[in-house]
């Protein structure tokens, strides 16, 4: 028995999940433009390793059972009528929608184009690239910056390397000063040029880049791996820019509804829930949204469950690879700084495969 239709805008780690959990109570349709399931995890060695091209695409036709998966592109919610309104004009009807489209990544950890060629495609571009530069600047010291720069180093150890980073130092937005000294060990024991307070701006000369110091450095190659921004432009043309906060994100209430809406959810990377914007707080939203929705559609009754309310995760574990042979894992520790483990907890959560058994699972295909 299903209790309502539910559209699904976004097929992300958050709205595939979302879809996955209500598909056996409701009538769900995922809509999104891409043709397959993208593993963004895999994306920045696939942007490195010709062998790894092909990983973060996954199938969509397995991940639903009694629902289904519309290829289109959203470009308004008609709150009154109860649709969402695709650019082709098609309606698609719901009495819950859930704004799932995520955030837009620098490159190359970007779905390029709409279909799965053109996104392998531009992978090959970029492996060609760095299998051919001479000097390779990457900008930004975060997790996918760190990430990107021993990807890099490994597949190109004759090249020239440097990261760029405009903190005081690497990995610091975890709060963690021991894993950004173990981050900074390990790239410089691999000849990785690492700068910290070092504000990075394209410079004058194609190739040149500028520090706020006014020095210039020329490369032949660079990455930017300085944040990331909802994907939300298309409310604000569908006329809903009062959804949004000044940075773009959705507002939602504490049951991640967006406010003045209790049948609109908006989850993952695209709300304004949490700032930490990483995958393991993707699919803690999606959980809790699945709930709250399942709440929402069944029937006023005795037996009819509360909705809970979402306790944004500022403290979670994160997995930082260095290659598939080495990284980090910072586990939170109540009332004191991330513990940091070694590489072997991280080769087997996540630098060897890329969590990419993991993915194929959810999306119900096997694990190689």
């Amino acid at each position: 028995m299903h209790d309502g239709d539910v559209v699904v805008i976004g097929g992300g780690y958050a709205g595939v999940r979302v879809a996955k959990r209500l598909d056996a109570t409701a009538r769900v349709t995922l809509v999104d433009r891409k043709d397959v399931f993208f593993h963004r995890i895999a994306a920045l060695r696939a942007g490195v390793r010709p062998e790894w091209s092909v990983t973060p695409f996954i199938p969509y036709d397995r991940l639903l059972r009694g629902g289904r998966v519309v290829r289109g592109k959203a470009v308004s919610i008609d709150t009154a009528e109860r649709q969402v309104v695709l650019a082709t004009g098609e309606r698609l009807p719901y009495d819950v929608a859930v704004i799932a489209t995520g955030a837009d990544y620098p490159e190359p950890a970007r779905f390029t184009g709409t279909t799965t060629e053109e996104a392998v495609k531009s992978f090959a571009g970029h492996q060609s690239a760095v299998a051919g530069a001479e000097h390779v600047l990457v900008v930004g010291g975060g997790p996918s910056g760190v990430e990107l720069s021993a990807e890099i180093r490994l597949a190109r150890p004759d090249a020239r390397v440097t990261l760029a980073h405009s903190g005081p130092a690497l990995l610091h937005s975890t709060g963690s000063a021991r894993a950004g000294r173990k981050a900074l060990a390990w790239l410089e024991a691999h000849d990785v040029e690492v700068r910290l307070d070092s504000f990075m701006s394209p410079g004058n000369d194609f190739g040149t880049y500028r520090d706020a110091r006014g020095n210039v450095t020329a490369a032949d190659l660079s990455f930017w791996a300085t944040g990331t921004t909802p994907n939300t432009l298309w409310l604000r043309l569908g006329g809903h820019r009062d959804w949004l906060n000044p940075a773009g994100h959705v507002k939602v209430d504490r049951m991640l509804r967006v406010e003045g809406f209790p049948n609109v959810f908006a989850v993952g990377d695209v709300n304004d829930a949490t700032e930490l914007k990483i995958t393991p707080a993707a699919l803690a939203q999606a959980d809790l949204a699945a709930f709250n929705i399942r709440s929402y559609l069944q029937s006023p009754g005795r037996h009819r469950k509360e909705p809970r309310l979402y306790r944004p995760v500022h403290r979670t574990p994160l997995i930082v690879p260095f290659g598939p042979a080495d990284g980090i894992t910072l586990l939170p520790v109540p009332g004191g700084e991330n513990a940091v483990l070694g590489s072997r907890t991280a080769v087997l959560a996540k630098s060897k495969t890329l969590m990419t058994p993991y993915m194929r699972r959810q999306l119900g295909y096997t694990a190689t």
